[in-house]
């Protein structure tokens, strides 16, 4: 799989996910006389969300087939990273969220207003199997053929660039959970999150489960709201992993450029 495989990618990606919520945007009678109202858990939102996941299914068996979808699949199976990254990613990203939630004032109320327990679990799966799954997309596909051309600080940056601004739709849609934020603020914070992200990819060996879990706990109704002020703490996260990881964020010798592994 090569560069060339990029195009048609975000074709896919963009195409369907931007298609559907444009669809809503501009035609928003028509499409909600059809389909309903637009909300989170509604299945053309859920559709849109998995667009990067269909994209990089379609791309990978169109190189290889069958058999390279399943070794692509393998990288679900990698799930060793060192012992920092196991604790930032269980304990570091609640602690960030709960952080920005102090500085915005609301931490207490929104630990009173978790709603009960299996309602709570019910959200959780569904948070698990709907923003994780684009990691088959960003993280499985994407960054590694990127990572082939520009050492992984840029990978991670301008992947972090596109896959904020892929978001954007869903800012226009008050049903969508991206309705009630500030697109600004998420931005940065996809950057810095993308960031974040790069060197556990490498240091995992390309790791879809990884990324995927990272992803969850963004997502995680555990967590409280703390937006727009999370996005700072990420942001100066993503600095000291940067600094941290220096010799690999600048260097290619180190970094994960397959997509289908060879066995």
């Amino acid at each position: 799989m090569t560069y060339r495989s990029l195009p048609l990618f975000f074709v896919i990606t963009f195409g369907v996910a931007w298609g559907i919520l444009g669809a809503f945007i501009f035609l928003p009678d028509a499409m909600q006389a059809l389909f309903g109202p637009l909300t989170g858990t509604h299945p053309l939102f859920v559709l849109a969300v998995y667009a990067p996941a269909m994209a990089a299914f379609i791309i990978v068996a169109l190189w290889g087939g069958i058999p390279a979808l399943r070794r692509f699949l393998t990288r679900l199976l990698l799930w060793r990273c060192p012992l920092p990254w196991a604790v930032f990613l269980v304990i570091g990203i609640p602690l960030i969220f709960a952080a920005g939630s102090l500085v915005k004032g609301n931490l207490e109320e929104s630990f009173a207003a978790l709603p009960a327990l299996i309602a709570l679990l019910g959200a959780m799966l569904f948070t698990l199997v709907l923003g994780p799954v684009e990691e088959f997309g960003w993280r499985g596909v994407v960054l590694p053929i990127f990572q082939r051309h520009m050492v992984p600080f840029w990978a991670g940056l301008i992947l972090g660039v596109i896959w904020g601004l892929w978001h954007l739709p869903a800012f226009f849609l008050s049903g969508t959970p991206q309705g009630a934020w500030g697109f600004a603020p998420f931005f940065v914070g996809s950057v810095a999150i993308s960031l974040i992200l790069t060197p556990l990819f490498n240091v995992s060996g390309g790791s879809i489960l990884l990324a995927a879990l990272f992803h969850f706990q963004l997502n995680n109704p555990l967590w409280p709201d703390a937006q727009p002020y999370d996005t700072v703490f990420f942001a100066m996260v993503a600095v000291l992993v940067v600094w941290l990881n220096r010799r690999m964020m600048f260097s290619r010798s180190h970094c994960v450029t397959e997509v289908v592994p060879a066995r």
